[in-house]
């Protein structure tokens, strides 16, 4: 199955590491060298800038962190992290890496998209790039700005897919539900085509969706769910960073199935049916070789789909019958073949 593929690349060089604050006086606040010790002047050198939810949100920084530690690993760079405390902290963090003459810096997230088109016009010479935006949408197109997309839409299918064969067999009325955190283009992808994955699978089935506006606050999350839970959800599917963390707590409590998202969160408890998982990490990895290798693609797009094992399930519950987890393969299947296309991308 790809998803294996891809849980190779996303966990196979993941090493634990001991975050502290400040490196010293001299470094900004909220900064994380990550290999003070092998730092030289010789090696490129690649900044990363974290969204608000922390590296330690178990999904979208994390996975970044682990794709710039790995890099460091086996290509040798000069990495560094910059947690950004609020979306206030994007423009000066850049700016900061930019003037210490970093040859990259990758904006994690979506919200981040203004701050690179600002900060790239400013420093033509650095190169930049942005995931989960496309180029094209970035303030004034700098050509030094490359997208890193994903196509979401298509392991929201796998998982949403997997949803229907489960609630299917639960008595009562059809109904899952989605608890989103932004209403942004990544997320809708997911929510969408786990709506229509949902919907092939069972015909007629109930979708509940909800946004909690907010990335981290678990407790609205979970709020969310208990209510859509409360309204007959059977399976509740987080897109809401960590604050999702909440939701599948909520599923947990009421004996539901919650779907996690972006990196495998199977570890959260049996109540986890599967993830939906995306490569941030061997994105922003191979965007590093890239430019190492002089392949980078500034003024344009890399895009990671089941072809490319930049999306894909994570681990199924061992609780799901065989007949079912063969369905999802062969579905998987038909994605990567093009037998199924014009997945939904949008949420009406």
């Amino acid at each position: 199955m790809r998803s294996q593929t891809l849980r190779t690349v996303l966990f196979a060089s993941f090493l634990a590491v001991a975050l502290t604050g400040c490196g010293s006086n001299d470094e900004e606040e909220g900064a994380v060298p990550t290999a003070p010790s092998e730092q030289t002047d010789e090696k490129l050198k690649v900044g990363l800038i974290t969204d608000l939810g922390q590296l330690n949100d178990d999904g979208f920084n994390e996975l970044a962190f682990r794709g710039l530690r790995r890099a460091e690993k086996e290509l040798g760079v000069q990495g560094r992290v910059i947690e950004s405390a609020s979306a206030a902290d994007y423009v000066p963090n850049m700016i900061s890496l930019a003037r210490q003459g970093y040859d990259l810096i990758i904006g994690v997230g979506f919200a981040q998209g203004d701050a690179v088109g600002k900060v790239a016009r400013r420093f033509p010479q650095v190169n930049f790039a942005i995931i989960d935006v496309d180029q094209a949408f970035v303030p004034g197109k700098p050509a030094n700005v490359q997208g890193l997309l994903f196509r979401e839409e298509e392991v929201g299918y796998l998982v949403g897919y997997l949803a229907g064969l489960v609630e299917k067999r639960r008595a009562g009325e059809d109904v899952i539900s989605a608890v989103g955190g932004m209403k942004e283009p990544p997320v809708d992808r997911f929510i969408a085509g786990y709506r229509a994955g949902a919907e092939k699978a069972v015909p007629g089935v109930k979708l509940l969706l909800d946004y909690s506006q907010d990335w981290d606050d678990q407790a609205k999350c979970k709020e969310l769910a208990l209510t859509q839970i409360a309204r007959g959800s059977g399976v509740v599917f987080q897109v809401a960073g960590g604050c999702g963390l909440g939701a599948l707590n909520a599923a947990g409590e009421r004996g539901r199935w919650g779907i996690g998202v972006d990196a495998d969160q199977s570890h959260l408890g049996d109540h986890i049916l599967t993830s939906a998982q995306k490569g941030v990490d061997a994105a922003v990895f191979l965007t590093i070789q890239s430019l190492l290798d002089g392949k980078f693609d500034g003024g344009g797009n890399a895009t990671f789909g089941l072809t490319e094992d930049g999306v894909g399930l994570g681990k199924v519950s061992p609780k799901i019958p065989q007949a079912d987890v063969d369905q999802v393969e062969e579905i998987e299947r038909q994605i990567a073949d093009g037998e199924i296309s014009d997945i939904p991308t949008e949420v009406g």
